[in-house]
């Protein structure tokens, strides 16, 4: 009976063990969500993850508190009520004498430099989230216009959405091609594109007679590509839009000899082209005419677009280089971290033979242009842009966490199904929420297992 009685009691008390461990591994993967959903409502990026488990889809109903400015489509430059907002609260940044009520000061102050009341706003409902958006919108101006930029500090910040308004400026910081110091600013891009006018004074407006064999066969492949890019964007079919593509990329390429032109660059342009012409159209981007502007600021647009398209690509040369070895070498390392967070979708597609290169090359080339609707693109190039020199190994959870999107789906399939699946991607109806869980997920796997090399060993 004392026997009995003993073994009953370890019983319960291995049960009441478990118990308390599951509890622990719950509150911290809750801890996760958190940390996570703040990210996705504005705060700073965490600075470590509590992750116990594979995270499950974060709930839905709890990422309402986005910025009302990212949840428009198509429109890059319009002028709605939040935006008017945010410019009143940039004006009283810049100016602190001017007359203000006492809630705005305090609202200031308490979204600004405490870090803690911004969370508390996030968790409102939809007029918490608008305040958020506004202290946000305080914290880039902050940034921005102090005599010297802390670029750590504005990639904290551009992790999670620029405001469009603010975009091109912060890209071209983020790139490096704007110096951080705000003297020298005006001058450096005055100069660079100047240089670029140069450039294609010497190598574009030439005779064929003038280019070697290679060269007119390069700029022939330039020519085919350029209408087919973003074919679903009317604004992409402009005869001009082409014809700036075309001296841009044959520009790029003449002057990186190492890679060339090579197909699917001339998909990396066009995020750049469109944040840079939004500086001067107005509107959805579908309506924007080339024929508006000046021959001066198309010419500055397309060196701003040239020069960005060189700082990103300088951080990922051998994936444009002769076989593209950067990109094979990211394709087998997403191979990997699919294995380890999601094995029975690994198994599957192993054992229906489907190759990783055989669809996530593309997505490596293009960065996803080709696979997502681009009123959504501006986004997801804002966390690009700040990963800065991470981009390329971050790059892989990413992709990671979209194909695991459909991890089901997937499991449910055959070979042929397969690639016809993930070659046609059911996105079309996707909003800045699909987008900004795909995010966060790949920054939870991130934390996990980019500081733990080893879990991805055999």
């Amino acid at each position: 009976m004392k026997n009995d009685s003993s073994q009953s009691y370890n019983s319960e008390e291995n049960n009441s063990k478990k118990e308390s461990a599951i509890s622990t591994l719950d509150s911290r993967f809750n801890q996760t969500l958190r940390n996570v959903q703040g990210l996705l409502k504005g705060r700073s990026i965490p600075g470590k993850v509590l992750l116990s488990r594979r995270p499950d889809p974060l709930d839905q109903s709890n990422i309402q508190g986005h910025s009302p400015n990212y949840e428009r489509s198509f429109s890059y430059n319009d002028a709605e009520t939040s935006d008017r907002m945010s410019k009143d609260l940039e004006e009283e940044v810049q100016n602190p004498n001017k007359p203000s009520n006492n809630e705005n000061s305090n609202g200031l102050n308490s979204s600004t430099s405490n870090i803690e009341n911004t969370s508390k706003e996030a968790q409102k409902s939809t007029m918490g989230a608008r305040a958020t958006d506004s202290a946000r919108i305080i914290k880039f101006t902050k940034v921005l216009s102090g005599t010297t930029v802390i670029l750590e500090k504005l990639r904290e910040l551009a992790w999670s959405g620029i405001p469009p308004y603010m975009r091109p400026d912060v890209w071209r910081l983020l790139l490096g091609y704007a110096p951080p110091n705000s003297d020298r600013r005006g001058g450096v891009l005055k100069r660079k594109r100047l240089e670029y006018l140069d450039c294609v004074s010497q190598y574009y407006d030439i005779p064929d007679t003038e280019r070697s064999d290679d060269e007119i066969n390069m700029l022939r492949q330039i020519a085919v590509d350029c209408p087919r890019t973003v074919p679903d964007v009317s604004f992409f079919q402009q005869a001009q839009v082409q014809k700036s593509l075309e001296r841009i990329l044959y520009t790029w390429a003449i002057r990186h000899p190492a890679s060339g032109y090579v197909q699917g660059i001339n998909d990396l342009v066009t995020p750049f082209l469109v944040v840079f012409l939004s500086e001067y159209l107005e509107g959805s981007v579908d309506s924007w005419s080339f024929s508006d502007l000046s021959p001066d600021k198309i010419s500055n647009i397309e060196a701003d677009c040239y020069w960005c398209l060189s700082k990103l690509l300088d951080g990922m040369q051998d994936h444009y280089t002769f076989a593209q070895p950067g990109i094979q070498r990211l394709v087998f390392k997403l191979k990997e971290v699919v294995r380890r967070i999601d094995e029975p979708v690994s198994t599957h597609m192993e054992e229906q033979g489907l190759e990783f290169l055989q669809f996530a090359f593309r997505w490596f080339n293009c960065l996803l242009i080709r696979e997502i609707p681009f009123h959504l693109i501006t986004r997801l190039w804002d966390t690009y842009l700040a990963e800065g020199d991470a981009l390329p190994d971050f790059l892989v959870y990413i992709f990671a966490s979209f194909l695991l999107t459909w991890s089901d789906k997937l499991q449910k399939l055959d070979f042929q199904e397969l690639v016809m699946f993930l070659q046609h991607l059911p996105t079309n109806n996707w909003t800045h929420q699909e987008l900004e869980m795909v995010l966060s997920r790949a920054f939870m796997w991130h934390s996990l297992f980019n500081s733990s090399p080893s879990h991805l060993a055999n």
